[in-house]
């Protein structure tokens, strides 16, 4: 019955093969309604994976924890399997093609076994924009079909959209845990031995093992940032880790920027931003994923990918981001956050005061003496964009939206200013290339320590990343390419405390780009870029020194000589474009003279 359903032949042969392989119980084809999505959260809360909150503080909202070894991104696990080592470059891991199937086919075999397999279709971008790519996820996880319903477009719509002969991303995920006759299931399924596995040649994601964030819904990192920046690369568009603001200012002139910054570096914090400046608003296309491409015009234009927001919990409170708050009121998943008394959900940094008692993200009761964390420090939330009270009614543009500025960031406790300009467009993508932060919790790994990230993109481009910069270089050229900026929220002074306010407060800097993506103010030229004069940063009603604000915008030329230096050793192992080559002999001379 369902077979009959799906019109498209390859995709229904594509089906009929993987259920012979999973053997699964049951054959489920999502349609993505409303209705289907609360039956799924109703079977997943039978099954003690979601809690139901309080329908009075959180209406239509659940708590679930996943597994304690299921809980990041397993960037060691995760592969490119291109045709050539040498396409995926030396930051990812690479497998052939042909051996990565082989491995993993014995690892399908039967891996459905006693479970339902949801068959997922959903359109990653608007409807009929003018960039949009459709996948079909199968999946035994009815946490992954929650998330995707809130995350993609997905169901009928998308279905239809696919036609008959369309092309789709092949997604194939399983958690790795069939169960037998008689067994019973366990709260959060998965499996030790973990893959993502993704084959650009073909257009086809399998991930096994995990049922967590971006592992288990292939939408996401999988199909929108690494399969797709491969596609952006051979039709001449970018695919990037970007979110995506419109920015309006008193006098109603609205200008849209994009920006990158590694997982969990304030990406959400600025993308649903509330003004600290009267009369400015900032509106929200996408918090994490931006699609763009030059039109005829010149012009660059972007378009959010996703329809939601899959964002990290912990820190985030009315203080830092009210408008993530106001987000996740209702219709709301919370992965690994934890759960109070009264059904509620509560994670470090939500509120000054810590509650009495928990139950923290393992399950376990937890008080406020305890010296564990109750929240995972990559807890999320999932919610619609639509929730949010600042989503920019250009969300769902075919047309996408004209990009005037993109910000590269991330967190360093000294040497890079608050914010500078690029001098033109590669030295901009010498910067992005250069985009180095202090690690954070979105993966495995030491947290603190700095680690080279280009583009906010290491771990989510699906080809060799010398390429990669090169094709920035080159869909730039014989364009009206957008500024190109690096901000930096998180200096330091000698105490340890932060220098600039940031939250609300960081419209005073977007404010300084919009001003001179209008050219109403000057800049001063240093070595790095073009830096504020002091005069044109609205510091107005905050109590920052003439010290604190010189530190702010200083440029250490020693300190950056030595950051070269260790850019250079980094840059080694690419084939790097002679363009950024360039970029560096010229900084270099910058910094002597």
């Amino acid at each position: 019955m369902v077979m009959k359903e799906i019109q498209h032949r390859e995709l229904r042969r594509w089906i009929e093969e993987m259920v012979m392989v999973l053997d699964p119980k049951e054959v489920y084809l999502c349609d993505g309604s409303e209705q289907e999505h609360r039956k799924i959260c109703d079977l997943l809360e039978s099954k003690g994976v979601f809690v139901a909150l309080n329908s009075q503080k959180r209406p239509n909202s659940y708590w679930c924890r996943s597994n304690a070894d299921d809980v990041a991104r397993v960037e060691e696990r995760t592969f490119i399997c291109s045709k050539s080592k040498a396409d995926a470059g030396p930051t990812n891991n690479w497998c052939d093609p042909e051996e990565m199937r082989k491995r993993l086919l014995k690892l399908f075999q039967g891996a459905m076994r006693g479970r339902v397999l949801y068959i997922i279709p959903f359109q990653m971008g608007p409807y009929n924009a003018f960039l949009n790519m459709i996948g079909v996820q199968l999946t035994d996880s009815p946490y992954v079909v929650a998330n995707t319903y809130l995350m993609t477009r997905m169901g009928k719509k998308a279905l239809k959209a696919l036609g008959t002969e369309g092309s789709f991303v092949r997604c194939l995920h399983s958690v790795g845990h069939p169960l037998p006759p008689g067994e019973d299931d366990v709260f959060w399924p998965c499996n030790k031995e973990k893959y993502i596995a993704h084959f650009p040649e073909s257009m086809a994601v399998w991930s096994y093992g995990s049922g967590y964030g971006g592992n288990a819904l292939l939408g996401k990192k999988c199909l929108a940032l690494r399969i797709a920046s491969v596609r952006g690369r051979n039709e001449g568009w970018l695919a990037e880790h970007m979110l995506i603001v419109g920015v309006t200012n008193p006098e109603g002139k609205k200008r849209y920027f994009a920006a990158a910054f590694p997982s969990a570096c304030g990406k959400t914090n600025l993308a649903m931003l509330l003004p600290s400046l009267p009369g400015w608003k900032v509106e929200c296309v996408g918090d994490d994923i931006a699609w763009m491409q030059f039109k005829e015009d010149g012009q660059l234009y972007a378009v959010n990918p996703e329809r939601g927001f899959f964002g990290v919990a912990p820190g985030t409170s009315f203080a830092s981001n009210p408008n993530a708050m106001e987000s996740i009121r209702k219709d709301t998943i919370f992965t690994n956050v934890a759960l109070t008394d009264d059904k509620d959900v509560w994670w470090e940094g939500m509120t000054l005061e810590k509650p009495f008692h928990l139950t923290d993200w393992k399950g376990n009761d937890w008080s406020a003496s305890a010296k564990t964390p109750a929240a995972h420090p990559n807890a999320r939330f999932t919610a619609a964009i639509t929730n949010s009270p600042c989503f920019d009614p250009s969300f769902d543009s075919e047309e996408g939206v004209p990009i005037s500025a993109i910000l590269w960031g991330g967190r360093r406790a000294s040497l890079q200013p608050l914010v500078y300009e690029a001098f033109h467009w590669n030295h901009g993508v010498f910067l992005g290339a250069s985009l180095t932060s202090e690690t954070t919790a979105a993966a495995k790994g030491e947290v603190g320590r700095l680690r080279r990230d280009p583009f906010a993109m290491l771990p989510f481009c699906g080809y060799n990343m010398g390429a990669y910069f090169q094709h920035w270089i080159d869909v730039g050229q014989g364009r009206k390419p957008p500024a190109i900026y690096h901000v930096n929220w998180f200096l330091k002074d000698n105490n340890g405390q932060y220098l600039w306010p940031g939250f609300g407060d960081n419209i005073r800097v977007l404010k300084w780009i919009f001003d001179r993506t209008e050219g109403k103010v000057e800049a001063q030229k240093t070595a790095i870029g073009y830096l504020p004069l002091k005069e044109d940063l609205d510091v107005s009603n905050l109590t920052l020194t003439k010290e604190t604000i010189e530190q702010l915008l200083r440029v250490d030329t020693k300190a950056f000589m030595k950051e070269l230096e260790g850019l250079e050793e980094y840059f080694l192992k690419f084939s790097l474009p002679k363009a950024l080559q360039e970029e560096i002999d010229a900084f270099r001379l910058r910094l002597r003279s």
